[in-house]
């Protein structure tokens, strides 16, 4: 059953691991005793000897962690940076900014890229997940920590968030002051945030007391998109006679853009149209009407993932940990109006 051409794909399908877990047991970098005494028996009765040269090179230290997101520009992923160089910064790493693109297809080849050995780990925060991706993270050169969802199943370290309880707490805070009839802006849904949150406000439209005015689809989580969606939703209640008098939105810049297209009709916000949005990002707090949001700890999300990125490749911790981050509404103008001053007394009631 020996063979001296046998290669690590073969060490690693007869172990019964990933490739990144083999690759890792035999170079003795973050595997637990126990895989490392699998995959070794393994590799002996395959009669597998590694590549002296390649050996050297993967075991080179870079000092280097990818954080890699599809829009760098997105204030949540901005405060993700914040934090995990905060963490790693001590340690002595540099965080190397990455787009992963829109699609499954750039982010695989982002995570195939990290054979080049450019980088020590790699902390992903992914829009679509498919079971290629979940694969192509298995068999990493390198550690990968997944921002976004729960990969433990398949032995992956990842950190999420309930984003679909969150769109609940804002549906319940609408209703509690008074809004009945309740739009929902969403973005793309074959991405991971657009699914859970479409999930959360179906959730609530069975559990809360008020009327649903509609979902519509925006084409990205951002302000444009956000926008255009939001004409689109006002427009079809409008027409069905039964105009919103709230809308949630799937994220902050989502939430911008209905409140711009409330202006741009003439409703003011929150007296005719009530917004929330979903991050909690700068910029919905400094913008005017200050923004109600539910926080999904973007700040906290990153801090958790660097600190388990560094597990993996300091310390050779195990793989397959899942940390949840939980959602808390935060609210300011957009929903809830100034309180009305009461009027000065007149001279008769002196």
């Amino acid at each position: 059953m020996t063979s001296p051409r046998a290669t690590l794909i073969q060490v690693a399908r007869h172990a019964g691991v990933s490739l990144a877990s083999t690759s890792r047991a035999l170079h003795g970098t973050g595997a637990s005793p126990a895989m490392v005494e699998r995959v070794r028996a393994a590799a002996e009765e395959l009669g597998y000897r590694p590549h002296e040269t390649g050996r050297s090179l993967r075991m080179k230290r870079t000092s280097q962690v990818a954080f890699a997101v599809a829009d760098i520009g997105n204030p949540v992923y901005i405060e993700m940076l914040a934090a995990i160089h905060a963490v790693l910064a001590p340690h002595g790493y540099r965080v190397v900014v990455m787009s992963t693109g829109d699609t499954v297809a750039s982010t695989i080849d982002l995570v195939h890229s990290l054979e080049g050995g450019f980088v020590d780990g790699m902390i992903i925060s992914p829009l679509r997940v498919d079971d290629a991706f979940v694969t192509a993270v298995e068999e990493a050169a390198v550690p990968v920590v997944v921002i976004g969802r729960s990969l433990a199943a398949h032995g992956i370290d990842s950190v999420s968030t309930d984003s679909a309880g969150g769109i609940a707490q804002a549906v319940d805070h609408l209703v509690a002051v008074g809004r009945r009839r309740i739009g929902f802006l969403n973005g793309p849904l074959d991405t991971t945030p657009g699914e859970a949150r479409q999930r959360g406000f179906a959730a609530a439209t069975r559990a809360a007391a008020f009327a649903d005015g509609g979902t519509e689809v925006a084409d990205d989580f951002t302000v444009t998109a956000g926008l255009a969606a939001a004409h689109r939703l006002l427009d079809r209640a409008d027409d069905a006679g039964t105009p919103l008098d709230a809308v949630v939105a799937a994220n902050d810049l989502l939430a911008i853009g209905a409140i711009r297209a409330a202006g741009e009709r003439g409703l003011t916000v929150p007296g005719d149209l009530a917004v929330t949005g979903m991050d909690d990002t700068d910029i919905g707090r400094v913008f005017q009407p200050s923004l109600t949001s539910v926080s999904l700890g973007s700040g906290r999300r990153g801090h958790l993932a660097a600190e388990l990125v560094l597990g993996l490749v300091d310390d050779g911790e195990e793989r397959g940990r899942y940390l949840t981050v939980g959602p808390e509404l935060i609210v300011r103008e957009s929903s809830v109006s100034a309180p009305t001053p009461s009027p000065a007394p007149r001279k008769e009631d002196a």
